[in-house]
């Protein structure tokens, strides 16, 4: 006996039923991508000893930078705009474990409805069970068990990483911290290369400064690995409003620049060195943020200090009893030379940071663009 084509009911049953499998196939594999993606993103973020662009903390400390400068729209006081961007850089850092949880809670969700836990509020209870390990929900079957004890693990996981997170970071705030603090007894505050120079030459201390330049070569060293390797301490601030990583940078090494170029002192390699240290450093962070460079700029490209705020710091230190140079044009170029080096970089970072205002850096910050970065080898145009 022959057996009987399927009516159209049950062709349409097959069909409902195969489309139903392949929905839950989708979302589940959709679910597990969410979870190992954010698994991936903490690691990066925490484990990786280097600058990785992950897309999850991008987006977080975006979305809170968004927030942030909305809200400071309209102020135009510094120290209220440094009081609220004081809290950025912390939020964030709590934001990110926050949304690194949410994204786990909403990819197991998904794993657990695929596997047929219905409706998506049972799916979602289980999930949030699993994840907090407070147990509410008691998985059906032994697979459900396997799948709610590894979101345990993983929302452990996530929370020990954040736990041993936050000790490193503040470890390399405060080495960061205690050199700009310590500038600011000798540079003032804000820092400036003249105020430094003056100083020391009041106290015989120009010839005297192998120690203070090996110390910042160190902390240029120092920040280049931190801060590539965690970048939000970039935007972490210093905890007086008149002081900033990147305006004590750009005092040193503009104190080096002088002493080599302008000074008519012997030569002083350690200061050459620090200032090679110090832009490499600054180009190194840079380039996680994506800031553009130019690679070994040419004598005479044009730097953001003028050759009339030059000639007025010349002055000052003449009447604070400085020997410079005599041929003042060439000392002129050499210092231009070397500045060209970190100039826009600088600059970008005083934009970045909203750094408080100091001379010949913040006090003419230019805004962060966006677009392909090369890679310099980082040597100065003059002066070696």
């Amino acid at each position: 006996m022959g057996r009987h084509p399927p009516s159209g009911a049950q062709a349409d049953l097959k069909g409902v039923s195969a489309m139903q499998v392949a929905v839950s196939v989708l979302v589940g594999l959709a679910g597990g991508a969410c979870a190992l993606l954010t698994l991936a993103s903490a690691a990066k973020t925490v484990v990786v000893p280097r600058a990785v662009p992950v897309l999850i903390t991008r987006c977080v400390f975006g979305a809170m930078r968004l927030l942030f400068t909305a809200a400071l729209w309209r102020s135009r006081d510094y120290r209220t705009q440094d009081r609220v961007m004081a809290l950025f850089a912390p939020f964030g850092l709590l934001m990110l474990p926050l949304v690194w949880l949410v994204l786990v809670v909403v990819g197991y969700t998904a794993i657990f409805w695929a596997v047929g836990m219905r409706p998506v509020r049972d799916a979602f209870l289980e999930s949030t069970s699993s994840l907090l390990t407070l147990g509410f929900r008691p998985p059906a079957d032994t697979f459900t068990a396997v799948l709610a004890l590894s979101e345990g693990i993983l929302g452990l996981g996530l929370l020990a990483l954040l736990v041993s997170y936050l000790p490193s970071i503040y470890a390399s705030y405060s080495r960061r911290e205690l050199m700009v603090t310590s500038l600011d007894t000798q540079a003032g505050s804000p820092p400036s290369a003249a105020e430094l120079l003056e100083r020391l030459e009041r106290i015989d201390g120009i010839g005297q400064l192998d120690t203070f330049w090996q110390d910042w070569s160190r902390w240029f060293a120092d920040i280049a690995e931190t801060h590539t390797s965690t970048p939000v301490l970039v935007q972490f601030r210093s905890p007086e409003h008149d002081r900033s990583w990147v305006t004590a940078a750009g005092a040193v090494l503009d104190t080096a620049a002088l002493v080599t170029s302008t000074l008519d002192t012997p030569r002083q390699p350690s200061a050459e060195l620090c200032i090679r240290s110090g832009y490499l450093a600054l180009h190194r962070i840079g380039a996680y943020f994506g800031m553009p460079e130019v690679p070994d700029p040419a004598p005479g490209t044009p730097i953001s200090v003028t050759r009339t705020e030059y000639d007025a710091v010349c002055g000052r230190l003449e009447r604070a009893g400085a020997k410079l140079v005599s041929d003042r044009e060439q000392a002129w170029r050499d210092f231009a030379g070397w500045r060209v080096n970190y100039d826009t970089v600088l600059l970008r970072f005083a934009a970045l940071t909203m750094a408080p205002p100091a001379p010949w850096s913040s006090d003419r910050a230019m805004p962060l663009r966006r677009r392909s970065v090369t890679r310099r080898r980082g040597r100065p145009v003059t002066g070696s």
